[in-house]
């Protein structure tokens, strides 16, 4: 049993090996169907002490949400550089971004599939993190019309508009990423995508319905 492997370390340390441990076991089975006591073995520890640091099945589960969501957020902003230009730090986020979902299939599987298909108080969770990836685009949606126009020329509704599809269509690529393109490859269809339509709303050349309407 994992018990019989027990040493002492730090609880950080500790917690870290029951966190890797839970994102595996919960991304190859899925939530409901992962067992605590394959989490312990795996982690290397008794099931007991799992529960003596996170208290349930749910608790561990919330826990591996929010690191994933944590560390995502993090790899994503420290590649963002203001001093570049928007379309460099659309692309420089864009890359940190399928770079670490490629480079952490389970943690992304946990983050956008298990955490959104087994109840709202998971489905909050990653839901809290996808609005502060919405909100960080849109400042810089919204730095890049400002520095295009002198002043703000898109309202406000469209800007954030723009920040949700673009984050969207990044996670739907996303789930395609870990079996057939890279994660270069990935950012270039997504930059592709966006960046054409966006070039184009920065030098005032705007899509209009027919009639004007």
């Amino acid at each position: 049993m994992g018990g019989g492997r027990t040493k002492r370390m730090p609880r950080a340390e500790r917690e870290r090996q029951m966190l890797d441990a839970a994102v595996e076991v919960i991304a190859r089975h899925g939530y409901t169907a992962a067992s605590m006591d394959e989490i312990a073995e795996l982690a290397g520890v008794s099931k007991p002490l799992v529960y003596l640091y996170l208290n349930s099945k749910d608790d561990l589960f919330t826990a591996c949400i929010r690191r994933e969501a944590a560390a995502l957020t993090e790899a994503v902003r420290a590649a963002v550089r203001p001093s570049l230009p928007a379309d460099r730090q659309l692309w420089d986020g864009v890359q940190a971004f399928f770079t670490y979902t490629t480079e952490h299939p389970d943690g992304w599987t946990v983050l956008h599939l298990q955490a959104r298909t087994h109840g709202p108080r998971f489905a909050a969770e990653a839901d809290a993190m996808r609005a502060e990836t919405v909100a960080f685009v849109t400042r810089l949606i919204a730095s890049a019309a400002a520095e295009a126009h002198g002043s703000r020329d898109l309202p406000d509704h469209e800007i954030a508009g723009l920040a949700a599809a673009l984050v969207g269509a990044a996670e739907s690529l996303a789930d395609r990423t870990n079996t057939t393109p890279t994660a270069t490859q990935a950012a270039t269809t997504l930059m592709n995508f966006a960046w054409s339509g966006l070039g184009n709303l920065m030098s005032g050349n705007r899509w209009t319905p027919p009639g004007g309407g």
